[in-house]
């Protein structure tokens, strides 16, 4: 099926074996490390999970230029052994400490910001890799396959780790998720160099970070994308702030609890990422329509009366959340240049993952001080914005009025079109090869217009 046919190509096949088993450890490390601050080495302090969570991503904001360079101008498969080994070797680290009953909280944060770093460099690298392994009509299925291997690890991974973190502690949970990178090296290691494609790599010099923030800068639609991806990655996507102070202060539930609700919300979000593997192209309207849903459904969400309940909402939560992070993450990679991609996809996940330090601690405050709930709803607040900004730039750059027509029935009296008159004046003052899109930006001759599709 055109849903999984990147599948077909054995390198990508090899590829998503290992990274999927790597994926249900780097859950289960998440959710126990968030439950041993939350309830062992605090007495259910949100925001110290908040704190941890921002230790852990903030390095993405002031190492993204240099890691975008670096997977451009790098050999990609072996920068990748070299993160992944020194992931493995942290996660053991810190279970050592844990299952040794040495560990405090300062040492967390210290464990947590390391694996950071470490994790600031693989993103790009890691992202950009899996166009190494299929051609170009084949990348974005490729990169929501990946989306829906991240999810389905989602579902596993925390449910394990609340069982283990329950009946072992979340020590050994640590020291089994540095196993869980062998197979991932393993696949790395049978994928032989010479079958991958070569794609231009950035030539050395100075300068080559500015050009690719200038890229960005002539590319608005790109422009807006990042801008709907920072407010919802800033002030939405903390899940598991969110599920450990609703699970723990509103519902007065215990890890297993807490892992199960990740895992119910893994649900929609593997859902999300299946039906954007088939959908074939992202679209700009997906994008922020799924923004919207997300802000709608977080909202219903901060209003379950029950556990229950709370769990049944997380389901839509996680499929508009990963329709959107899934066709944005497409979105980008398909429209630019190649020789540009690490910089741009280091420049997306500084934007995705980074503001988590600016938006988890205030999350957190939130919940401590109005509760969990308005912590949610700052969530739903956040989807319904970027949406809102979405749909403004498309009417702006599509120059859509809204028209009457007294012949029509019921909704259809009012309805989105082009202003012709408007449109065929700006037209008029455009160099060729440039007009067309209604946007004010320069591209390439032939480029699609991802807003008309």
């Amino acid at each position: 099926m055109s849903t999984f046919k990147s599948l077909h190509i054995l390198n990508y096949r090899i590829w998503f074996v290992g990274a999927l088993i790597s994926n249900i450890g780097t859950w289960m490390q998440r959710t126990a490390q968030d439950w041993l601050v939350f309830a062992h080495l605090t007495n259910q302090d949100a925001g110290a999970v908040g704190i941890t969570m921002a230790l852990q991503l903030g390095p993405q904001l002031f190492l993204a230029p240099v890691a975008g360079l670096v997977a451009d101008r790098f050999n990609r498969k072996r920068l990748l052994v070299l993160t992944q080994s020194s992931m493995a070797l942290l996660s053991a680290g810190l279970g050592i400490l844990v299952v040794s009953g040495a560990a405090q909280l300062w040492q967390v944060y210290v464990f947590a910001l390391m694996l950071g770093v470490v994790s600031a460099l693989d993103a790009p690298v890691r992202q950009t890799f899996v166009s190494e392994l299929v051609q170009d009509d084949y990348l974005p299925n490729a990169v929501a396959l990946n989306s829906a291997s991240f999810n389905v690890a989602r579902m596993i991974g925390p449910a394990v780790a609340g069982v283990l973190t329950a009946v072992v502690g979340p020590g050994w949970v640590f020291l089994i998720n540095a196993f869980t990178f062998v197979p991932l090296l393993l696949s790395l290691a049978r994928i032989p160099a010479g079958s991958l494609r070569r794609l231009p790599r950035a030539p050395a010099g100075k300068g080559r970070i500015r050009e690719g923030l200038q890229y960005v800068r002539y590319r608005p639609d790109l422009v807006v994308v990042l801008v709907a991806i920072f407010i919802v990655g800033t002030l939405g996507l903390n899940f598991a702030l969110f599920i450990a102070a609703m699970v723990g202060t509103e519902f007065g539930l215990g890890a297993g609890a807490f892992g199960l609700m990740n895992s119910i919300m893994a649900i929609g979000s593997v859902a999300g990422a299946l039906l954007s593997a088939g959908r074939g192209k992202p679209r700009l309207r997906v994008i922020f329509g799924a923004a919207g849903a997300f802000g709608v459904t977080s909202g219903l969400a901060a209003l379950a009366p029950s556990y229950f309940w709370f769990g049944i909402a997380l389901v839509p939560v996680g499929l508009f959340a990963i329709t959107m992070m899934t066709s944005a993450n497409g979105y980008v990679q398909t429209t630019t240049d190649p020789v540009m991609r690490g910089r741009v996809m280091a420049l997306y996940m500084a934007i995705f993952m980074g503001g988590t330090p600016i938006g988890a601690p205030f999350v957190g405050w939130v919940a401590n001080v109005a509760g969990p709930r308005w912590s949610m709803a700052v969530a739903a607040g956040a989807g319904l914005l970027a949406a809102l900004i979405g749909l403004l730039w498309i009417i702006r750059a599509k120059q859509l009025r809204l028209h009457f027509n007294r012949r029509a029935r019921g909704l259809r009296y009012f309805r989105l079109a082009a202003d012709t008159a408007a449109a065929g004046a700006q037209m008029d003052g455009q160099p060729a090869g440039a007009a067309g899109n209604g946007d004010g930006a320069v591209r390439a001759p032939g480029r699609d217009d991802a807003v008309g599709r």
